[in-house]
């Protein structure tokens, strides 16, 4: 990749994070892409350079974070521990997720309420791969002999189920710090399995 190339998605990365920074404290409905320019002292044109809408903007934002909760599942799949373990580790990753990027990541729950159509496929194939590493992991623990259980796809379902409702509830000044919520969640989740 050529330098002005590097720069570029360099700059598009910044953006990205920026707007994710503003979504977050704004909500998406609520955010502009003006919101998002005077983030990173731009002005509005500026930003049309790299994305031509806000759709467009939301997307890579929802794939940027998608794309890194991937790596981060797949290093832990990768990793020489238990399965439990694992599971333990891919269900934190997400909780921990689905709390900080509240906002990004209800658009990977619901994309249809903010996407066109066009959209919607790449979501749903990228949606898809991620349950699909959980997949993985409960599938090798059940081969391991570590998980007992009959029906691993409604195993997982269950799991993304009760762990992507945490967004609708979460607060910061509640009773459990993320962290606490994260080793309830994780201990609970994992039971279902053994």
């Amino acid at each position: 990749m050529k330098l002005r190339e590097r720069k570029a998605a360099k700059k598009k990365e910044d953006i990205l994070r920026s707007a994710n920074s503003v979504i977050s404290r704004q909500g998406f409905h609520k955010t502009t892409m003006e919101d998002i320019a005077a983030e990173l002292l731009m002005t509005k044109g500026s930003l049309y350079y790299y994305f031509k809408n806000k759709e467009e903007l939301l997307f890579n934002c929802h794939d940027l974070i998608l794309l890194e909760a991937m790596k981060l599942l797949k290093n832990i799949y990768q990793e020489n521990i238990s399965s439990k373990e694992k599971m333990e580790k891919a269900i934190r990753v997400h909780l921990d997720i689905a709390i900080q990027e509240k906002e990004i990541f209800s658009l990977i729950i619901r994309p249809e309420q903010i996407f066109s159509e066009e959209n919607i496929d790449d979501i749903t194939k990228r949606r898809d791969a991620y349950a699909g590493l959980f997949d993985k992991i409960i599938s090798q623990g059940a081969e391991r002999g570590e998980f007992h259980l009959t029906q691993q796809k409604m195993a997982r379902m269950i799991i993304l189920g009760a762990a992507n409702w945490i967004p609708v509830w979460y607060s910061e000044k509640g009773e459990f710090s993320k962290e606490e919520i994260e080793e309830i969640y994780a201990g609970y989740l994992i039971k279902m399995l053994l």
